[in-house]
């Protein structure tokens, strides 16, 4: 696909070139960039996208820059805040990340032979000229205020230098964040439906888990690679994952019925940057395999039964020496008999402990929750695990955060939310988990906690007593958690699990106390709270009353009859008896009784989401039984 020279494409304009007469000379050395575009990420996590002639930029760049471009609360998710009678939205670019060329392969410029490009440059979004809002602006503020007080505190807790390959405060000219996520991504070929039976068979046997990719998903996973090898974000690696089916090659001398799971990672970056490049990241994957004809689905359960995508998310702290030395502030003086340092662990145990109140920016679609469920490697439990002992790392796939260590290379010690999944909005993970990690961090220094302490914490039994976390949870196992504990002893041991966009929400109402973590330095509001709750509140409710609702109908009368009469067994008319009775109960209305697919949109029309909430948990399981039934009475039939 790709016959187009890629050594003269232009990628990136990194975050050191951005002075105007710097840009105008790239830009007029790249004539196949027709277009800029300013690239705002609003508080539900669209990115906004808008064609300005590269001309018009160029003679206006200075006013472009510092003024940026005007839209209104129509075009964006900001809901309390950019109202229809105080719309004014301006999108002003940021100078201070790296700007992406975003290519259309579709469509070559005449007069060089490339694909003509976009330059997009991410934004902020500007309220009534001062307020700023959107998603990027909340990660750039919890960053800001989670590095000056980190800093005041290792300032106040001098005792911390004793746990750390470092002597003094004096000693750090700054404090990095670092972030990466992994991308997994289902792609297929278009208008094929999945086979569960086979996907789920295939998935327990792994036969596809990190196996040789061939046919045109090969030839797209490995352009892709080298594309994004090109805009400079140090790829590690591009494998198959553990979700698909062998594809077929047809008569034509094409693969068709590809149905494949995959998964690309890179290095690390500055947090925003790292949200930057993974949102430009996927518009080159969805691009690339395009042209191959095959579709790419960044849902988080795009099929029930079988893996979904995760998007693993890896946060890490160091400090930059004055000397130009960079040192790990989560890693210990003494690697060997020491987990983390005192820094590492308050950072673990507030993220741990908040994360009731973090949960919601990290879950926050029908689709995520989906796959949080037990069986898919997916975490269902707030709970960590540090391994058997220092000396030898543990790799725990069941918990929500694991600690990620390397002997020999202390750098690399980090965190590893497993929760989120290409849907989330990374800004907002990112943001809402640093802050919680401050407030962990705060308590263990002020309380002057030694490692050992702290891990002794962290290993806390249910009910016993602690400085900081809470009574009743526990919040370290070296166990399998899926196999290891009873349902009900999950629940009890960790707290039970959202199981809906609403029950997640709801802990804002249930763990108000904790939203302060969010409000330090105004880093979210109670007007950002309030409008990322509304977001996420009317995409839940539409999304149910207007897509999942519909859908769920036509499942039940694609569950229709499929014997004779004539010609069936007692074994048929017992199991379609059964499923009627489940496709009525679900979604046929009666004179006096109304079916539980309307008493659902009843209550949504009504505001009571809790009875919607609680109704939406139900359908779930009944359509569960129904599919379950359904497969076993069209197996019995000739």
């Amino acid at each position: 696909m790709l016959s187009y020279d890629l050594d003269k494409m232009l990628y990136v304009i990194p975050a050191d070139s951005h002075e105007p007469e710097k840009v105008r000379e790239i830009l007029r050395q790249h004539p196949e960039i027709k277009f800029v575009s300013l690239m705002g990420i609003d508080i539900g996590g669209h990115d906004t996208d808008e064609k300005i002639p590269v001309e018009e930029f160029i003679d206006d760049m200075e006013k472009f820059l510092e003024n940026g471009v005007q839209t209104d609360g129509s075009s964006v998710v900001l809901p309390n805040i950019a109202k229809l009678n105080n719309a004014k939205v301006d999108i002003i670019p940021d100078s201070t990340v790296n700007w992406f060329v975003d290519h259309n392969f579709n469509y070559p410029d005449h007069e060089t032979g490339l694909p003509v490009g976009t330059l997009r440059i991410p934004s902020s979004l500007v309220h009534n000229d001062s307020y700023r809002v959107g998603s990027r602006v909340i990660l750039r503020d919890a960053i800001h205020n989670f590095n000056e007080d980190l800093m005041e505190l290792l300032r106040e807790n001098p005792y911390v230098f004793r746990y750390l390959d470092l002597d003094s405060v004096d000693e750090i000219e700054g404090i990095e964040v670092t972030a990466a996520t992994e991308l997994e991504f289902w792609v297929k070929t278009p208008d094929d439906d999945a086979d569960r039976e086979q996907l789920s068979t295939a998935q327990m046997l792994k036969e596809q888990y990190w196996k040789r990719t061939t046919g045109p998903v090969r030839t797209a996973l490995e352009e892709v690679m080298v594309v994004l090898q090109k805009y400079g974000f140090n790829m590690e690696m591009g494998h198959k994952e553990v979700g698909g089916v062998k594809a077929k090659l047809g008569n034509s001398g094409n693969y068709d019925h590809v149905m494949e799971q995959l998964e690309i990672d890179w290095k690390f970056s500055s947090a925003i940057q790292a949200a930057d490049n993974e949102n430009q990241i996927k518009y080159v994957v969805r691009d690339i395999f395009r042209t191959y004809g095959l579709e790419v689905t960044f849902m988080a359960k795009p099929v029930e039964g079988v893996a979904g995508n995760g998007e693993h998310t890896h946060m890490g702290v160091a400090a930059r020496l004055k000397d130009g030395r960079r040192v790990n502030l989560f890693s210990p003086a003494d690697v060997e008999n020491e987990f983390l340092s005192p820094v590492g662990f308050g950072a673990l145990m507030g993220l741990l402990k908040n994360y009731d109140v973090v949960n919601p920016f990290v879950s926050s679609t029908n689709d995520s929750l989906n796959r949080l469920k037990p069986g898919y490697e997916a975490p269902v439990c707030t709970v960590t695990s540090l391994g058997h002992s220092a000396k030898m790392p543990s790799r725990n796939r069941t918990v929500l955060v694991g600690l990620v260590r390397q002997i020999g290379n202390t750098m690399a010690t980090r965190f590893e939310l497993r929760s989120p999944n290409p849907k989330s909005n990374t800004y907002l993970v990112l943001a809402a988990s640093y802050m919680a990690m401050l407030d962990g961090i705060k308590e263990a220094l002020e309380h002057s906690k030694t490692p050992a302490e702290l891990e002794q914490s962290i290993s806390k039994e249910y009910g016993e007593e602690d400085f900081y976390l809470e009574k009743d949870r526990m919040y370290r196992s070296e166990k399998d958690v899926f196999d290891e504990y009873t349902a009900d002893e999950r629940d009890e041991f960790f707290g039970r699990a959202p199981r809906t966009v609403w029950e997640n929400l709801k802990a804002f109402d249930e763990h108000a106390d904790k939203l302060a973590i969010f409000k330090r330095d105004d880093v979210m509001t109670d007007v950002t709270l309030d409008s990322y709750r509304e977001a996420v509140r009317a995409q839940w409710a539409t999304e149910l009353h207007d897509r999942i609702i519909p859908d769920t109908m036509d499942f039940i009368r694609a569950c229709s009859k499929a014997h004779d009469e004539m010609d069936c067994v007692d074994y048929d008319r017992h199991y379609w008896e059964r499923i009627q009775r489940l496709r009525n109960y679900l979604g046929r209305d009666t004179l006096d009784k109304y079916c539980l697919l309307t008493r659902i949109k009843q209550a949504l029309d009504s505001g009571r989401y809790n009875d919607a909430s609680d109704m939406q948990i139900e359908m779930q399981e009944v359509v569960a039984e129904l599919t379950r039934l359904y497969i076993i009475y069209k197996k019995n039939l000739f």
